[in-house]
């Protein structure tokens, strides 16, 4: 610009009387920056070049000042960032701060800025020891702690409340067609499995939106005007999650290999259910277990091998102390081997204490188990079967993998939600008791009918616990 421009300017940016705005600042900027602006007037201007160190931005806990500020996976903030938010939280207002990405050292930072916000919170409750314990505290002290429900009442109501789900996810991806009323109701029952309680729907919507969309795609692909029950059925194909797929894999592998057998009786081994850490693929659990003289003088030792957790570690425990009454053999003077057949990924719950309490009696016993049933449960050191989780997709597994028959604990019966096409392929038991696992478990003699009488007997002496006991028992 010309000089005597310049300085014409330069007088009204540098005096506060001869500017025609009071209050305001011109900033004079170039490509690198300000002219002579900066550290004259103001520190940081911001201009088109001004270095990233250099400028000042507003964060999040400025911008949402007079408002609500939401965070979601608060635990997954460094606990100096927890406790920084809760400076800000207390004090109302907070500096904003800055520093370059090029450079460890340069950094601007301005006077405190107001922050007066409503903060909105939300994490996993499993991440729940990761929250700071002052911040916590702050929102106990002066708000509220919610557990949200991960599903809702199957009532009519909230049924209508799925189908204008679909409706609004037809609606929001603007390209797939809506569905038929057959293809709602299956959106429905597909929300009633993965529930995976009885009279239960769930509210896992995001999970639930994915499968709208991959049958919407695949209806325009053929060419339906309409979502039909077909596309659906498709779709629940080709959106199976990772693990979904990866366990179709492994069931493939293992009985190639024969990790699990589907026909013929074996001593000692048993075919157990297990279920993905997300609950939406069930899993073969082979577990095999073995007597043998103890290697110690003092006592025998269970020995359990195949990653387990330490919920795992403490259902085997409870089932030894169930072993000693069972059986009439001295187990204190033999060392009990229990094996979970390659389970690389490790195994956690006590869903599979029933079937590791069948795999022992059988080693102590001799009595061979049928191999061509599969089964699940939880159970008590008085000989309960105690419920357990993911009981569709553990039946779906052993369906897959082509056993006939599955035991569940009875009190999990109303919560199966399968296709009536799939239950048909296999008999599911329902047992209250010990007895009644090894008496279909066990193949039929002289030494399994004296087994269960005696086993009869001894369960017959111990307390009973009240309906309040079993509500307790923690679902694995």
């Amino acid at each position: 610009m010309e000089e005597k421009n310049f300085k014409a300017l330069s007088q009204r940016v540098s005096s506060v009387s001869t500017r025609p705005f009071k209050g305001y600042v011109y900033n004079v900027t170039t490509e690198t920056g300000n002219l002579f602006v900066e550290d004259i007037l103001v520190h940081n201007s911001g201009g088109l070049g001004t270095p990233a160190h250099l400028r000042v931005e507003p964060g999040m806990i400025h911008r949402a000042s007079g408002g609500v500020l939401f965070l979601d996976e608060i635990a997954t903030l460094t606990q100096k960032a927890q406790q920084e938010l809760l400076t800000a939280m207390q004090e109302k207002k907070y500096p904003i701060t800055g520093q370059s990405e090029l450079s460890s050292g340069a950094m601007t930072r301005t006077a405190p800025v107001p922050c007066d916000f409503v903060l909105v919170a939300s994490g996993n409750y499993a991440d729940l020891k990761k929250v700071h314990p002052a911040l916590r505290s702050r929102i106990r002290g002066y708000g509220y702690e919610i557990y949200m429900n991960v599903d809702m009442p199957d009532n009519e109501a909230n049924r209508a409340k799925i189908v204008q789900f679909i409706a609004q996810e037809v609606k929001k991806d603007g390209k797939i067609p809506h569905f038929t009323k057959e293809a709602a109701d299956q959106i429905i029952f597909e929300a009633r499995r993965r529930a995976d309680r009885k009279n239960r729907l769930t509210l896992k919507l995001r999970d639930l939106g994915g499968l709208i969309r991959a049958a919407g795609d695949i209806a325009k692909e053929k060419g339906h005007a309409l979502v039909q029950p077909e596309d659906l059925t498709q779709a629940k194909f080709s959106a199976r999650t990772l693990e979904q797929q990866m366990v179709d894999k492994f069931l493939d592998l293992k009985k190639e290999y024969e990790v699990y057998l589907t026909e013929g009786n074996v001593v000692g081994r048993v075919n157990g259910l297990a279920v993905s850490s997300d609950g939406s693929a069930g899993m073969i659990l082979p577990i095999e277990a073995e007597m043998a003289p103890a290697a110690s003088r003092s006592e025998g030792r269970i020995i359990a091998t195949g990653k387990l957790g330490e919920i795992a570690k403490e259902a085997v425990q409870n089932v030894s102390a169930l072993i000693k009454k069972v059986s009439g053999k001295d187990v204190s003077r033999h060392d009990l081997h229990i094996q979970f057949l390659q389970t690389y990924e490790g195994v956690e719950g006590d869903s599979a204490s029933v079937s590791v309490a069948t795999a022992v009696i059988s080693a102590a016993e001799q009595i061979p188990i049928k191999q061509s049933l599969a089964m699940t449960g939880s159970l008590s050191v008085r000989g309960e079967v105690l419920p357990i989780g993911g009981v569709s997709s553990k039946i779906q597994a052993a369906i897959k993998a082509g056993f006939k028959e599955v035991v569940i604990p009875r009190v999990n019966q109303a919560d199966i939600v399968l296709p009536e096409s799939e239950l048909k392929k296999i008999r599911v038991i329902p047992v209250s008791t010990l007895n009644d696992v090894l008496q279909h478990a066990f193949v039929k003699g002289h030494k399994t009918s004296k087994l269960l009488l005696s086993l009869k007997k001894i369960l017959s002496f111990l307390p009973k616990p009240s309906s309040a006991d079993i509500a307790k028992k923690a679902i694995s």
